[in-house]
């Protein structure tokens, strides 16, 4: 019986495992290393790769070697049979090596029993162990923490990294099955997991694919070899047959690259050719929908010293293959996924795909029909696998395809009658079968393939030391036969071709690259190569080297665009995205797809489906093609795509509206591209549409908003390019304009587009629309029904709304028909329409117009139903404060108007109106309320002229002279006003001057002193006020200085802890995947949740609230607002005090020295505060919120501005953030003060 091992996988890191091959891609060779004739001692028997360098380690049954592949130097080399680890007449075997980067070394088992070490640093071989049935396998885990030992004696030993025994088990269990050829699973314990059935034809090859779901081994059927997959339970899970027939080859070993994208399966012949030798051959397979497609075939021939000893995937990069021949040859194969699509660019092209299946090339036209893969439009057929297809690149012509074969020959479809496809088409046939001149020993010599014209393809060709550009032609002129070839160094791409040259420094082990952008000129007998160059004649170069490129034009100049394999897209020698999975360019626009799942054309972005790539896409058209992870197909339409071509329909009015009713574009589009377009094409829009229903979609989608510069920007697009075609609201433009031309054309047919038009106005006209319905009833030979009419406008309005206005009509009728519609109960309206019908027509219809809130037609209704209706007219007027519209419906000299005035006055005093109540009282012969209202207001003219009409007696009028002059004696402005009172009324000079003396207007008081003279009045009272107002504001300039400084210190210091709490909350968040750029409403976030529940409360709790949250209290969440507040308030106080005429009066007076105390404090005071302004105010502070990031920030700019920072504050608090302006332009000092 024989059993087979496997070892499950360590999981690996989900961003490294890519589960979802691409499907419509091809695997492309990139570039190839080739080292032949190694100075190696032995024969390879196995090998591994250095993760850390890239360089070979390979086990012979003499030594150990590290070398370069691509350099051919031999790094290291050490003998195994120096300390008889193997004995030197070479017939030793290793039957495992693998490099551990951890340990710095590499792990060797051999087939006597040994398992050796050899430390990298110090080139030191140890034996960590022996085993005396000898070992016939070794395997690491791929997290190289366990590693597990087969022996001769079928048991399986399985140790730590440390080489520490964890168990030992026999393959051979009896107590979980028995069987014949069976798969047996171990969990990382050493424990049995599983045991698959008996399998009829299982063979040996087992490889464990990296993302842990499958296992991979090789089974004969009677009539197929076919490669299979089980799950870890055992159970079979999926195969595909292998293109030899049952007994053909033999699978030496099935091999998964890093990422479970490729599997490589490792054959050769079962039997021996004519020359007794054995062919061999590697395959590269991929799968996409449950198909597996073989992408490349690598033929090494029957030459023994060629066919490979070793092969294996590089560890860190997932599409590299390391191959070792038994003549020591050293090849590395790096491959790249691209898509092979038709380059047209007119309507000709038919977008084709091809994509490379063995001995099929699966071809999908998407211009006619987009078919999920793997299916596809038509194959063509071939004797041989396939390993390169390439389209026509000539105009017209572009639908036309080569492929080259595995065995170097070039096989030729184009237009024509097929005879040579599986599937009957008469897209495309055979034209001709042509076989390389050159040397193909070795497999894949030609790499890049480029078809120019009919007879002309150009390639790339590995050469021994350096690459070769071929430009291949016809010997003869019949399409068949040799090529000829000529060229040089070169890698060749659609459109352009770029040269690679690759340099090794001995002390670093990595590959630096060189990359230079290069036009060819292609003429009759030799290929010339020029530098690309800008306009101004700069070379450009690829800083990296590029898998895809393209040609684009930017500002009239053309471009490089280049894809690398870590997904940098350049654009010339810049650097512009460093996330990009595909692009295509198409048109003016360069379509690509993210790695952050998103699709995006030039500025314009749309969700795209996770992790979707671009397929192709369709010339003069608007569908993109792109293939989902799973591998099926979805054609989209971009947004940018179909608004380029919306002005090409601008005129063609019905097939832009389908598309944009097929697409979801906003139809507000159509009116807002160009409105005066529009406006003047009515009539022609109507007829091309010719759907009452399109009409009516395109009148209830009608808004406001211009869709050019909201929805649907075009940074190309001038500003005015969509202004609108007349002033006025657009929808009512668009609704007056529709219906005009509809009533023009045939009213009757589009009378539903009629009523929509009236109802999507800003304003509804839902009683003109309703009118229209109701003149229908009657009417058999229209079109359109009163009963349609009516239950399409039911669609378009609320029922119950309808019903109201239809109710605001005064139309009964109306009123009935519309209430049938409804859900209303007859006994609920019927009762009331009946009582409606008994009252006086007036009446009746203010009783409408108040059950319909419409108060003020039922105040003008209502005021036509004579006097006894007065008293109701009155109530409404005052419930409603119709005042105004009542004054306006009596006679000015009626009692109506008198009793309306009177009522609208004491409504106007409610409101703290009182002058223009007293207006209305004094205008309608109500004297004595009047003077009562200019008295409550203090408006002392008018209660003067008032008393006066009345009139009054002389002691009334001067007693209402003094109450109005000892009314709010403490501001100058008022004592001016209280003295002319007195002095007018009253005739008393001295009680005039005290209360000028009191107000501290002392110019006014000197004059009225000497007028009347009273000098008296200045040594009793006006020396002694002057003194006092000295010293008075004296003292309030300190406490205000004291308590400027005071606010102003404490701003700093709460500044200053404020940004220290955002840098620590930037450090905190800097590294967060969730983490966002922080704004000012970031800051102090446990203020921000207490004061958002501020929000609920009552008005009254509010304004305590926001008392609270002005608090000066240290530590309150806004404090360095209230400092702001109370700074603004001082400095507003301190700058419109009034000093200057008391410095003239002190002067006056002889208090020069006092004069010049208070000048002195004062101006020192406000040069404190204007030059604290900019201190406090900062420009940040002024300006508001600055970026925190973007492409020019530095970590110095973004710290920065998170210490300046502007604080979070709410709308109302803004003011606070203004520095406050000061009076610099008020002359205040007296020059003949010191």
């Amino acid at each position: 019986m024989s059993y087979f091992t496997a070892v499950k996988p360590a999981a690996k890191s989900k961003s490294t495992v890519n589960l979802h091959p691409p499907k419509m891609r091809n695997l492309s060779l990139l570039q190839r290393f080739r080292s032949v004739d190694l100075s190696i001692p032995g024969s390879p028997q196995c090998m591994s790769i250095r993760s850390e360098t890239g360089t070979v380690l390979v086990a012979s049954e003499l030594a150990i070697t590290e070398f370069d592949p691509r350099t051919q130097e031999v790094y290291k080399e050490v003998s195994l049979t120096a300390d008889d680890y193997l004995p030197e007449d070479g017939g030793g075997v290793v039957v495992a090596i693998q490099d551990l980067p951890d340990q710095e070394s590499v792990c060797v088992a051999t087939a006597s029993g040994d398992v050796i070490l050899y430390n990298l640093n110090t080139s030191q071989l140890e034996c960590v162990g022996s085993v005396e049935s000898g070992l016939t396998g070794m395997t690491w885990s791929p997290d190289q923490e366990l590693v597990t030992l087969t022996t001769g004696q079928d048991t399986i030993i399985m140790m730590t990294k440390d080489f520490e025994p964890i168990t030992e088990v026999a393959i051979n269990q009896d107590d979980f099955g028995e069987g014949a050829r069976k798969v047996r699973i171990w969990n990382r314990e050493c424990v049995l997991q599983a045991t698959s059935e008996a399998v009829n034809g299982l063979e040996q090859p087992l490889c464990w694919k990296p993302s842990g779901s499958l296992i991979a081994s090789t089974q004969r059927h009677p009539n197929k070899h076919s490669v299979v997959f089980m799950e870890k339970n055992g159970l079979l899970h999926g195969d595909f047959t292998l293109p030899f027939g049952k007994e053909q080859v033999k699978v030496k070993e099935l091999l998964w690259n890093s990422d479970s994208t490729v599997l490589a399966v490792w054959m050769e012949d079962s039997k021996p050719r004519e020359n007794n030798h054995l062919s061999t051959y590697i395959q590269l397979w991929t799968v996409g929908n449950y198909h597996w497609y073989l992408k490349q075939s690598l033929h090494f021939g029957n030459e023994p010293l060629r066919a490979p000893a070793c092969v294996c995937w590089d560890p860190e990069k997932p599409l590299r293959l390391h191959l070792l021949t038994r003549g020591w040859a050293s090849y590395t194969y790096d491959w790249g996924w691209s898509t092979q699509r038709s380059h047209g660019n007119d309507c000709h092209d038919n977008a084709s795909v091809a994509v490379i299946d063995g001995d099929k090339i699966l071809v999908t036209t998407f211009r006619q029909c987009v078919i999920p893969p793997p299916m596809c439009a038509f194959e063509l057929q071939l004797p041989v696998p396939v390993n390169l297809v390439t389209f026509h690149s000539q105009a017209q012509r572009t639908n036309e395809l080569a492929a080259l074969t595995a065995d170097g020959h070039i096989y030729v479809y184009g237009q024509g009658k097929s005879y040579n496809l599986k599937l009957n088409s008469n897209i495309i046939c055979s034209l001709c079968i042509c076989r390389v001149a050159i040397d193909q020993e070795e497999p894949l010599t030609l790499r890049l393939l480029l078809w120019l014209n009919e007879d002309l393809f150009l390639a790339v060709a590995h050469g021994r030391h350096f690459t070769r550009l071929l430009k291949l032609t016809p010997s003869d002129r019949t399409g068949f036969g040799y090529y000829t070839v000529s060229g040089f160094i070169a890698c060749l791409v659609f459109f352009f071709f770029f040269e690679c040259s690759f340099k090794m420094n001995n002390l670093i082990t990595h590959m630096k690259t060189a990359v230079n952008a290069r036009i060819f000129h292609i003429d009759s007998s030799e290929l010339s190569l020029t530098e690309w160059k800008d306009s101004t004649g700069n070379t450009i170069n690829f800083p990296r080297p590029c898998v895809q490129t393209a040609l684009c034009t930017l500002s009239g100049e053309e471009h490089l665009i280049g894809l690398t394999e870590r997904s940098h897209l350049y654009i010339g020698d810049s650097l512009v995205a460093s996330n990009i999975s595909s692009f295509v360019v198409y048109d003016d626009f360069l379509l690509l797809t993210t790695h952050s799942h998103m699709c995006l054309c030039l500025n314009l972005s749309t969700l795209s489906i996770k992790g979707s790539r671009i397929v192709s896409v369709v010339p003069q058209d608007t569908r993109l093609i792109l293939q989902m992870p799973r591998g099926n197909l979805e054609t989209i339409h971009h947004r940018a795509l179909v608004l380029l071509f919306f002005p090409q329909k601008m005129l063609r009015f019905k097939d832009a509206f389908e598309c944009m009713r097929k697409l979801r574009i906003n139809l507000n589009l159509i009116y807002d591209h160009n409105p005066t377009v529009f406006l003047d094409n009515l009539e022609m829009f109507l007829k091309q549409i010719d759907s009452i229903n399109y009409i009516n979609l395109f009148l209830t989608e009608l808004k406001e908003e211009d869709t050019t510069t909201t929805m649907y920007p075009c940074p190309s697009r001038s500003a005015s390019s969509s202004a609108a075609g007349k002033e006025g609201k657009k929808v009512d433009i668009i609704c007056d304009a529709l219906r005009s031309t509809m009533e023009t054309l045939d009213p009757q047919k589009y009378c539903l587009c009629v009523l929509t038009s009236h109802v999507r106005k800003t304003t509804p006209e839902l009683e003109i629309a309703l009118q229209k319905v109701h003149e229908l009833r009657g009417e058999s030979r229209l079109s359109v029904s009163a009963e349609e009419a009516l239950k399409y406008l039911l669609f378009l309005v609320n029922v119950n709304e309808l019903y109201e206005h239809s109710l605001g009509t005064y139309d009964f009728d109306l009123v009935l028909m519309v209430a049938e519609k409804s859900q209303k109960d007859p006994k609920e309206y019927l009762p009331f329409l009946n009582m409606l019908k008994t009252l006086e027509p007036n009446y009746q219809h203010y009783t409408i117009d108040k059950h319909l809130k419409r108060y003020r037609k039922a105040l003008h209704h209502l005021s036509k139903c004579g006097e006894e209706h007065f008293t109701e007219l009155l109530s409404l007027v005052k419930d409603q404060r119709l005042y105004s519209e009542a004054l306006e419906l009596y006679p000015s000299d009626s009692e109506q108007y008198k009793t309306l005035s009177v009522a609208y006055a004491e409504h106007l005093v409610e409101q703290q109106q009182a002058e223009q109540a007293g207006l209305l009282l004094w205008r309608c012969g109500e004297n004595a309320r009047a003077l009562q209202a200019f008295i409550s207001c203090t408006s002392w003219r008018n209660a003067l002229a008032v008393a006066t009409h009345i009139p009054l007696p002389p002691e009334q009028l001067a007693l209402l002279a003094r109450d109005l002059a000892g009314r709010d004696l403490c501001h100058v402005y008022r004592c001016l006003l209280c003295h002319v009172l007195i002095l007018v009324c009253c005739q008393d000079c001295e009680e005039a001057i005290s209360a000028l003396i009191q107000g501290a207007a002392w110019e006014e008081a000197l004059r009225l002193i000497y007028l009347y003279n009273r000098q008296d009045i200045i040594e009793t009272d006006l020396k002694s006020a002057l003194l006092d107002a000295h010293s008075n504001q004296t003292s309030f300039l300190e406490s205000q200085e004291a308590l400027f400084i005071r606010h102003k210190n404490r701003l700093a210091v709460v500044r200053e802890l404020k940004a220290k709490s955002r840098l620590e909350l930037f450090d905190a968040e800097l590294y967060s995947e969730a983490s966002s750029v922080l704004t000012g409403s970031h800051l102090g976030s446990k203020y921000s949740r207490s004061n958002s529940r501020i929000s609920s409360r009552s008005s009254k709790n509010r304004r305590k609230a926001e008392g609270k949250k002005h608090s000066l209290k240290e530590g309150s969440p806004f404090e360095d607002i209230a400092l702001l507040n109370a700074l603004i308030q001082i400095i507003t106080i301190v700058d419109k005090m009034r000093v200057h005429s008391l410095l003239k009066a002190l002067v006056l007076f002889q208090s020069d020295g006092a004069a010049s105390s208070l000048q002195r404090d004062y101006g020192e005071l406000l040069q404190l505060m204007e030059t604290a302004l900019p201190e406090i105010w900062t420009e940040n502070l002024q300006q508001g919120q600055t970026p925190l990031t973007g492409p020019n920030s530095t970590a110095n700019s973004i710290m920065e501005s998170f210490q300046q920072q502007r604080p979070a504050v709410p709308q109302q608090d803004t003011e606070a953030l203004t520095a406050p302006k000061m009076r610099n332009t008020v002359k205040w000092k007296l020059s003949i003060l010191k």
